[in-house]
């Protein structure tokens, strides 16, 4: 299978020339795949928010490409316009960017852009405001009179108001409780599910990319030292916390228990494996 999104020795240098030149990026080799679910992890000032801006034509790289469907999305004005509207970007605390008179106005922006018509753009509207459960009662309010949650709802709708074919979302569930943030993450594994899309999520919280990547890329010092499947990843406990990351905490729960004696497996990453590890110990002692 060829990679939907991929990047190819990516680098990007910051303020080139004076005394606050930053390597953000070095040498970047980065694949996606249709279909894939991809979690990105790094401690703050690691280059994450860096990579997903160049993916979508935000930023231009120093050295190196990004290609969508193995073209150069800087190619040419019409590729990168292009990358704009296939390569959907949701920013962190992205209710700060809402600006429009209703709820409705504001999802139909994007489409708008895309010079669709009318009937085409209701039709996303609506459903875009479905996948992230917001009702139609919502639509022709202000967004500015919502809580902070639909907020965040309505600035994610209007990103997949889009149709992106890769959905890119930085933080998602940054600052709300755990209500909100269970609520967001099925949002978007719904619209994963029922338009098979390509999605990026980047966080800090090990326990959501437990129960929702299928892969896992680290960044570290605009580098990517580890990537693959959650179990991989968390198995590499040193490796994380020397670059200030850490294991989901029921990894290191059941951690402890084996260095305690008890015949467990380390390798648990998620509540439901750790109840099943449980019960299994428990049934070996009967």
């Amino acid at each position: 299978m060829e990679p939907i999104l991929q990047t190819k020795k990516l680098s990007c240098t910051y303020s080139i020339g004076t005394p606050f030149e930053h390597n953000a990026l070095i040498d970047v080799d980065f694949q996606v795949f249709p279909g894939e679910y991809v979690g990105i992890i790094g401690h703050t000032g690691s280059g994450k928010s860096t990579l997903i801006q160049h993916l979508n034509g935000l930023l231009k790289p120093t050295r190196g490409q990004i290609l969508l469907h193995g073209q150069d999305i800087w190619a040419n004005a019409k590729a990168t316009r292009l990358a704009r509207f296939k390569v959907g970007l949701v920013f962190q605390y992205p209710e700060y960017q809402l600006f429009e008179e209703t709820v409705y106005k504001d999802i139909a922006f994007g489409p708008k852009n895309m010079r669709l018509d009318e009937k085409e753009i209701d039709r996303r509207v609506h459903e875009s405001a479905y996948f992230v459960g917001l009702t139609d009662d919502l639509l022709q309010k202000s967004p500015f009179e919502l809580s902070g949650g639909q907020k965040r709802r309505v600035a994610i709708a209007g990103v997949i108001a889009m149709e992106p074919e890769v959905l890119i979302l930085d933080e998602p569930t940054a600052g709300l409780d755990p209500i909100g943030r269970e609520s967001i993450l099925k949002n978007i594994q719904d619209f994963h599910d029922a338009k098979n899309a390509t999605i990026i999520i980047v966080s800090h919280s090990m326990e959501d990319m437990a129960r929702v990547a299928d892969r896992i890329v680290v960044i570290n010092d605009g580098r990517i030292p580890l990537q693959g499947p959650p179990h991989e990843i968390f198995a590499h406990g040193d490796e994380l916390r020397a670059m200030g990351l850490n294991t989901p905490q029921i990894t290191q729960v059941f951690h402890r228990l084996k260095e305690l004696g008890l015949p467990v497996d380390e390798s648990v990453y998620t509540m439901d494996e750790a109840k099943e590890a449980i019960l299994k110990m428990c049934q070996r002692r009967d």
